[in-house]
């Protein structure tokens, strides 16, 4: 995309037209929020593939492969932007722990917000010149928006979800600066003064996985970056994230992507190229 920002509304026309056009497997160099308000859409990701029906939001973040196949009946509105548009977003780095990235919309008000939202996005991106510092507060509200409907949708009562959110956060913090090492559930428990059952009960509530699921998605997802765009071997790459056995971290690897290393590697270089 050679624009810094863009945002188009899936009509009756476009969703007739993208359901009928080409559909291959790429890679994103921007990222895309998806608003969905009625219809559905068929999304592969990471060699998966989910059915999503709306009303729903979804986020798809830059360096993703996936294909998107919209069907007929699909309305709402895509989002597109460069990551310097809105750097460090709390949408990006979530969803570094998720193949899907999917947040479900209430019908009724919660729709409504963020569709009226969208055409206001749209209506100020019409004007000439754009005025990108405005467009980037009304975007930066959207995701806003898009964090807090998934915190609503954790099951707890709102003193107590306040709190693990935040436990939770600071969790992915101390993650992101150890995720290389061979560093287990006890040595992040350790870190926040807390137990190895409190730490997992906050990581389920808010991410439904365990810590150790969501450690080793870190790793998989940098595993998946350096198969990419680095020119290491399976063993370096696997050493360089805490493995210590190459048979072990392409175990771990295929277990999760149903691909060896070596196979997800020569496939993205192919759609790379």
């Amino acid at each position: 995309m050679n624009k810094l920002f863009r945002i188009l509304e899936i009509t009756p026309e476009l969703a007739e037209e993208l359901a009928s056009g080409p559909k291959e497997d790429h890679f994103h160099d921007f990222e895309e929020l998806i608003i969905v308000s009625e219809g559905s859409l068929t999304h592969y990701i990471d060699f998966k593939v989910e059915v999503v029906t709306g009303p729903f939001a979804c986020y798809i973040s830059m360096g993703k492969m996936h294909r998107l196949e919209p069907h007929k009946d699909l309305r709402g509105w895509v989002i597109n932007y460069k990551t310097e548009f809105i750097p460090d977003s709390k949408l990006s780095f979530y969803s570094n722990f998720f193949t899907f990235t999917n947040i479900p919309l209430d019908s009724g008000p919660c729709l409504n917000r963020f569709t009226d939202l969208c055409r206001i996005i749209n209506s100020e991106y019409q004007l000439v010149p754009v005025d990108y510092p405005t467009l980037r507060h009304l975007v930066n509200g959207l995701i806003s928006m898009f964090d807090a409907q998934r915190n609503r949708n954790i099951p707890l009562e709102n003193e107590l979800k306040l709190s693990q959110v935040s436990s939770f956060n600071n969790f992915l913090v101390i993650l992101e600066e150890n995720f290389r090492n061979d560093a287990g559930v006890t040595f992040y428990a350790g870190k926040m003064n807390m137990s190895e059952r409190n730490l997992n009960l906050i990581c389920r509530n808010n991410f439904r996985m365990s810590v150790s699921e969501i450690i080793e998605t870190r790793k998989l997802i940098e595993a998946k970056r350096m198969l990419m765009y680095s020119d290491k071997t399976v063993s370096e790459i696997g050493y360089a994230l805490g493995y210590n056995e190459k048979s072990y971290f392409t175990r771990v690897f295929h277990a999760r992507m149903e691909i060896t290393p070596s196979r997800y590697r020569e496939m993205t270089r192919q759609i790379i190229s």
